[in-house]
């Protein structure tokens, strides 16, 4: 940002009655918030009725959860509505990680098979990729992706991996470690037409795309409604529209195991569902007061207003860039180059949450990609301009100096 370049800052939502939109949640109000996109945080209309669901289904378990897969149906199809996908495509499961291993487990054997995934992958689901692998005798080939790589460079990156050894492709919608979009679309459908299964983690997208799956051809897809969505946690989708979607099985064998794709989802023994029967309150809540389009915008000019703040702040003193080339942005997040020495790996990255949490009073995401540290901003409604002003002022100079530090540690 030059010095005679001027940044408008959005103006911050209100609730219904006036009130900032930071009322509507729990969060202590003396931290800094600027990480929604790891773990969500639930407003108080779905936490009271998440309450009063625990509290029905203590008072009366056996009459509870006899009725429970009619519930949890009925839950799914508002779910399935926000995503703008048939309620007879999605099934529930308690996140994206365990909807990517449902997906591993339900793969036929292919010995000697190969998995590609490309190296922003979310750790996790890469793991179950690796053990999927091993299990076939194959092994995993990761796709490099530069970050500035546009749809064009990011497609050829990950196509040149698919050979005929290639029986899986896991590509993330959004990326969590860069803030990223891959071209999910258009590398699914040239995956089916060569016919490779393509499992897409979309972790991030629920509430933050307003339609994730429109024009997108795989086999499967995964989603958090946890993170923009607002739900509590444990609610994530599963979504199937091939002949896939036959072989998905729950990790948990119950009573409705000979029900076919979805239904077979609906009854998961005695674990408490009651996140996903509140679901729909969070989402409900976020259209009523000021709509999905008008919060995923403000999310967006928010997100980017925080990173010119913060990284001017940055490049003011440190010669530091302020700005990071990403090739296929994310709207509502956005990601700002930490001085050097800082966040370089990804346990040196989490060690700085850590830290930034108990001496600076922030909850924010540090990430590591190629070797570089990032801050990465995540923004929802209850975020305002004054939160990313007050990180400026207050943390970038001790980040500084902690990057000193580093640096000049023997």
């Amino acid at each position: 940002m030059s010095e005679t370049e001027v940044v408008t800052a959005p103006r911050p939502l209100l609730l219904e009655d006036g009130r900032p939109a930071a009322a509507a949640w729990s969060l202590d109000p003396g931290l800094l918030h600027l990480n929604h996109g790891s773990f969500g945080a639930v407003p108080l209309v779905a936490q009271h009725r998440q309450n009063e669901l625990r509290a029905e289904m203590e008072r009366a378990p056996v009459v509870w959860f006899p009725h429970l897969p009619a519930r949890i149906a009925a839950a799914r199809a508002a779910i399935a509505d926000h995503l703008r996908v048939g309620a007879e495509d999605l099934a529930l499961v308690p996140n994206a990680s365990a909807g990517a291993s449902t997906v591993y487990a339900a793969l036929a054997a292919r010995p000697g098979g190969d998995v590609v995934v490309t190296d922003h992958g979310y750790g996790a689901v890469t793991m179950g990729a690796q053990r999927l692998a091993r299990r076939w005798g194959g092994r995993v080939r990761t796709a490099r992706v530069p970050l500035a790589a546009d749809a064009d460079e990011a497609h050829e990156a990950v196509m040149a991996e698919v050979d005929e050894r290639c029986a899986l492709v896991v590509l993330d919608q959004i990326t969590s470690a860069t803030a990223r979009r891959l071209p999910v679309e258009r590398v699914g459908a040239e995956l089916a037409r060569r016919g490779v299964t393509l499992l897409v983690d979309g972790a991030h997208a629920p509430g933050l795309l307003a339609a994730p799956l429109q024009n997108l051809v795989c086999d499967a897809w995964v989603g958090n409604l946890h993170k923009w969505g607002c739900a509590p946690r444990g609610t994530a989708a599963l979504v199937a529209r091939g002949p896939l979607r036959e072989d998905l099985h729950p990790l948990i064998d119950s009573w409705n195991a000979a029900e076919p794709f979805p239904y077979r989802f609906d009854q998961q023994g005695t674990l408490d569902a009651t996140g996903p029967l509140a679901a729909p309150t969070a989402l409900d809540f976020v259209e009523r007061t000021w709509g999905w389009e008008t919060a995923r915008r403000y999310m967006d000019e928010l997100a980017d207003y925080g990173a010119r703040v913060i990284g001017a702040a940055f490049a003011g003193s440190a010669g530091a860039e302020e700005s990071v080339d990403v090739g296929m942005p994310v709207p509502g997040m956005r990601l700002v180059r930490l001085p050097e020495g800082l966040g370089t790996t990804r346990p040196a990255a989490d060690a700085l949450r850590d830290r930034a949490a108990a001496e600076l009073g922030v909850e924010a995401a540090f990430t590591s990609f190629d070797g570089v540290g990032y801050l990465r901003l995540s923004a929802h409604v209850y975020n305002t301009p004054a939160d990313y002003e007050r990180f400026a002022e207050s943390c970038v100079p001790v980040l500084q100096k902690w990057a000193r530090q580093a640096r000049t540690r023997p």
